[in-house]
């Protein structure tokens, strides 16, 4: 099997005529979106170029604190992102239960995904943990934005029906089923969609760039199978343990609803 063509500057200069495209159209609809566009694009740009040289510093270099110290960046700035996304809608009990979800639900499943399914040697082999530990963290993330986005809204619209639930004797938990099994529905469905186009209306960026790299296309599929599943219970996890140590953050100790 043929191995990965190179680019040069000039070919990855070429690709930026679809940047120049948007920009076009943009401007003739009068959509005011070219600074962003253009921001974007260069932010990406240099932020990828970082990564890629810092990601060969420590694959030539492996070393279990280099590791270890990344996953906890890649976490950190998840939660981070998560706090700035919901700025002033976060109560500070709230952020907190966030954090732990985020740590515990994720670190668990990196933990069990590439030392039980994986096996990967030795344990800490950069090249394997970072890629697929910003998988799983980055659809965390992604999963706790969307849980904590129906859930807020979920106790706002539904806050006349919680607490006639809770005068006609009902618990926190009960009054609020509805809204928790909500939100995490829509948490967890965006992967689930995901999962029933992947390999027919589309091919998911991993295999892609493992074909792309000169993988055998089924040892590409499955190691796709394998961290789409990670993907899904990594979310799952995170965004069950949010619920469930949110959910207390939006009553009293009278069982009031705040």
């Amino acid at each position: 099997m043929k191995g990965i063509i190179d680019l040069s500057v000039i070919q990855v200069a070429l690709a930026y005529i679809f940047v120049v495209f948007v920009l076009i159209v943009v401007k003739r609809r009068g959509i005011h979106r070219e600074k962003e566009i253009i921001v974007s694009s260069i932010r990406m740009t240099l932020q990828l170029i970082l990564t890629g040289y810092v990601l060969q510093f420590v694959f030539d270099n492996p070393n279990a604190f280099i590791t270890i110290g990344i996953i906890i960046l890649m976490e950190l700035f998840a939660i981070y992102t998560i706090f700035k996304k919901f700025k002033g809608k976060l109560s500070h009990p709230l952020k907190k239960v966030i954090a732990v979800a985020m740590s515990i639900g994720t670190f668990s499943c990196i933990v069990y995904f590439l030392l039980v399914v994986i096996r990967i040697n030795p344990w800490f082999d950069p090249r394997y943990f970072i890629p697929i530990a910003g998988m799983l963290i980055g659809n965390s993330m992604t999963g706790i934005s969307l849980g904590i986005h129906s859930l807020i809204e979920g106790m706002t619209v539904k806050r006349a029906i919680i607490e006639e639930a809770l005068i006609l004797g009902a618990t926190p938990q009960k009054a609020s089923r509805t809204v928790i099994n909500n939100a995490f529905d829509a948490a967890i469905l965006p992967t689930i969609n995901s999962m029933v186009g992947m390999g027919i209306i589309f091919l998911p960026g991993m295999m892609t760039g493992q074909i792309l790299g000169g993988a055998d296309p089924t040892t590409a599929i499955a190691y796709q199978i394998a961290i789409m599943l990670g993907i899904l219970g990594s979310v799952a996890l995170t965004v069950v343990i949010m619920l469930k140590l949110s959910h207390s953050t939006f009553f009293n100790d009278e069982s009031q609803l705040i």
